[in-house]
C-alpha cells in the first residue's frame, strides 16, 4: 500500500493543525458560528454552533481530504488516490481531487445516499461499490491501492486528515474564545481526535465530548476497555457514524483528550433535526445531530455553560429528510 509521508503514521500535533490551517486558507470555507436563543433554552446552556453543513461539499470532511491530497508528490498526483467512505469523505476526496488535478477512486456502500454518490461522480471520482454487510471495505480499498499504485487516504486514521479536521475546532475557539465544553460526532474519531489537539493548545480547561449512535458505540467501548473494540456494522440513521472501529491514531488521541463519549438514540437525532429546522432554519443530516443530541439528552453537567457544538454536515436526500421529520 502506498503511503503519503512519514507523518501519515505518526500522531499529529498542534503544529500540524497550524500547517493545515495555512494549507486550507482560500480552499475550505470559514463556516459561520451561529447562535439561537431557542436552542439555548432547549439545551440549558449557551450554545455556539459551528456550521460545517455550510462547508464545501456540505460537510467538514473536505478539510481533511484536501489537506492530505495537497501533500502528494508528483508521482502520487499522477497515479491518484483511493478512499473508502459512507459518503462525506468521498465527497471531500472527489472535490479536493478535482481542484488539485488528482484522480480519485472511492469505495462506497451500495446503499449510500444517491445524492452523495451523484455529487462524487460530478466531481470526477470513480466509484466502486461494496456491500457493507458482507464485504470488507478496507480490504477492497487496500487491494485497489496495491493493484494500481494509488495512495490510500482513509477517512479518519491519517495524520493529515486529522489535522485538517482539527481546523474546525480551531476556527470555533478563535471566533468565540475558550469554551467549557465541545461536542462532536464520533464515527472513526478524526474530528473528535482533532478537537483534542486544539483544546489542549487553545483551551486546556475545555472538556471534549464525543457522541455516537447507541448501536455504533465502539468508541465508548474502546475507551472503557483500554483497547480498540471492533463491532459489527451498526444499524442507525446516522450513516456517517457507521464505522466499526477506531484507528490507531484516533484511539490514542481519544484516550488522551476525550472526557466522555455519549451514546445517542436515533429518535434523539430526529428530534434534533426538527429543532435545527424549526429554530435555526438549517438542514442537518442525522449524523451531524449527534453533538446536539448528546448535549441535550446526555445528562451532562453543562447547565449555563458555554459549549460548542460542531454541526458536521447537511447532506441528506430530500425524500429521506422529509420522511424522518414526519416520523412520530
Amino acid at each position: 500500500m502506498t503511503t503519503i509521508a512519514a507523518t501519515a503514521s505518526v500522531l499529529p500535533d498542534w503544529s500540524d493543525v497550524q500547517v493545515a490551517s495555512a494549507r486550507l486558507a482560500g480552499q475550505a470555507l470559514r463556516t459561520p458560528v451561529l447562535r439561537s436563543p431557542e436552542m439555548d433554552a432547549w439545551v440549558g446552556a449557551q450554545v455556539y454552533f459551528k456550521c460545517e453543513n455550510l462547508q464545501r461539499t456540505g460537510a467538514f470532511k473536505f478539510r481533511g481530504a484536501f489537506n492530505a491530497l495537497a501533500r502528494f508528490d508528483a508521482g502520487q498526483r499522477k497515479r491518484g488516490a483511493v478512499a473508502f467512505s459512507g459518503g462525506n469523505h468521498a465527497l471531500g476526496m472527489a472535490l479536493a481531487g478535482q481542484i488539485l488535478g488528482i484522480p480519485v477512486t472511492v469505495v462506497m456502500p451500495h446503499d449510500a445516499q444517491a445524492s452523495k454518490v451523484d455529487a462524487a461522480r460530478r466531481c470526477g471520482a470513480h466509484i466502486v461499490f461494496y456491500d457493507r454487510r458482507t464485504d470488507d471495505r478496507e480490504a477492497i480499498t487496500r487491494e485497489l491501492s496495491e493493484a494500481h499504485g494509488l495512495t490510500l487516504i482513509p477517512p479518519y486514521d491519517h495524520a493529515d486528515v486529522i489535522a485538517g479536521q482539527a481546523t474546525v475546532t480551531r476556527e470555533l475557539i478563535e471566533e468565540v474564545g475558550p469554551l467549557d465544553a465541545i461536542f462532536a460526532s464520533q464515527g472513526g474519531g478524526g474530528l473528535l481526535g482533532g478537537a483534542t489537539l486544539v483544546t489542549a493548545a487553545l483551551a486546556p480547561g475545555c472538556k471534549v465530548y464525543g457522541a455516537e449512535p447507541v448501536t455504533g458505540n465502539h468508541g465508548r467501548q474502546s475507551l472503557q476497555a483500554g483497547r480498540i473494540v471492533h463491532i459489527d456494522p451498526p444499524e442507525t440513521i446516522a450513516d456517517g457514524a457507521r464505522a466499526q472501529h477506531l484507528g490507531a491514531l484516533t484511539f490514542a488521541l481519544l484516550q488522551r483528550g476525550v472526557t466522555e463519549i455519549v451514546p445517542v438514540e436515533d429518535a434523539m437525532l430526529v428530534a434534533c433535526m426538527r429543532r435545527f429546522a424549526q429554530a435555526m432554519k438549517l438542514v442537518v443530516e442525522p449524523t451531524a445531530c449527534l453533538g446536539l443530541a448528546a448535549a441535550r439528552y446526555g445528562g451532562l453537567p453543562i447547565k449555563g455553560a458555554r459549549i460548542g457544538v460542531i454541526v458536521t454536515g447537511g447532506n441528506i436526500d430530500l425524500p429521506r429528510y422529509l420522511g424522518l421529520l414526519q416520523e412520530t
